[in-house]
């Protein structure tokens, strides 16, 4: 009985095909926390720089860091509302 030598250089093709696309490829709720991520980050950069630099800011730019304290928040409410459905 002839036994075949193993291929070793199509497991290694195969081994790095496979894990090269769970790198470049993650599944739907990895890029959905990165996402999440994202926004609490915003959300506190944005209160932190409110709390510390408040005062020096002009009207404007605290308007804007307001704002996008909200619309992070609502961005973020609707992400997490569609993954608990």
């Amino acid at each position: 009985m002839q036994r075949n030598p193993p291929n070793y250089s199509q497991q290694a093709i195969t081994s790095f095909s496979q894990s090269s696309m769970q790198v470049f490829a993650p599944s739907r709720s990895v890029i959905t926390d990165m996402i999440m991520v994202q926004f609490i980050s915003m959300i506190l950069i944005f209160g932190l720089i409110l709390m510390l630099k408040g005062n020096t800011l002009s009207a404007d730019a605290v308007s804007a860091y307001l704002i996008g304290i909200m619309v992070s928040s609502l961005i973020l409410g609707r992400i997490y509302t569609r993954l608990t459905q």
